[in-house]
């Protein structure tokens, strides 16, 4: 008989899930390495911290495999992590204190386009243009301030979305809301983020 752990590489996320639970080493070693790297991600926009954002991984693993008889597999695995990820996050927000300063270069400023054009797509490169420095400054900033302004709840739906590439189901799945809330969050992030580019000059 093919001993299941030859195969932990192509395996899917159920399997593995299966035998972690067993307590097979190999298999959390998998699935760490395939969440690692969107978790911290995650973590990191929602605290604007490196090492608080490895802190947060670290802890919300830890949580994820010590309770993993608790994952029903009713949404994907990933989705189920990062939702323990997100709330180990806010919960070392919350001891330090700190507000993170989400800034233009760090997320895809199109909630309808997760991995698009990105912040290039809107504040193109003025290094050759000197001329148009001042203006691109004041877009840069205003958009810096519109995202530091966002609630906690939406800055949350917006990153999962922008940053993780969850679909509204999955992130009504990882907050625990519904649909709809996850909607009327993102309309509202890219309504504030519209709204920072009133009164900015149209650069020519």
């Amino acid at each position: 008989m093919t001993d299941p752990r030859s195969g932990v590489v192509e395996a899917p996320d159920e399997a593995l899930v299966e035998l972690a639970r067993g307590g097979d080493p190999e298999a959390r070693e998998e699935l760490f390495r395939r969440g690692r790297d969107v978790a911290y991600r995650v973590a990191f926009r929602l605290l604007g911290n490196a090492e608080d954002a490895m802190d947060a991984v670290q802890d919300g693993f830890i949580k994820a495999f010590r309770h993993l008889d608790a994952f029903d597999g009713r949404s994907a695995f990933r989705t189920w992590l990062l939702r323990i990820v997100t709330n180990a996050a806010h919960d070392l927000g919350r001891r330090k204190g700190r507000r993170p300063a989400l800034r233009l270069a760090d997320l895809d400023l199109d909630p309808d386009n997760p991995g698009g054009p990105g912040p290039s797509a809107i504040a193109p490169s003025v290094e050759h243009d000197p001329g148009r420095n001042l203006q691109l400054d004041d877009l840069r900033r205003a958009i810096d301030e519109a995202l530091a302004r966002l609630s906690p709840a939406i800055r949350e739906s917006f990153v999962l979305f922008a940053e993780a590439g969850l679909s509204y189901k999955e992130i009504a799945e990882a907050q625990g809301i519904p649909i709809g809330t996850v909607m009327s969050r993102l309309h509202s992030a890219r309504q504030k983020l519209q709204a920072a580019l009133e009164g900015i000059d149209e650069l020519p």
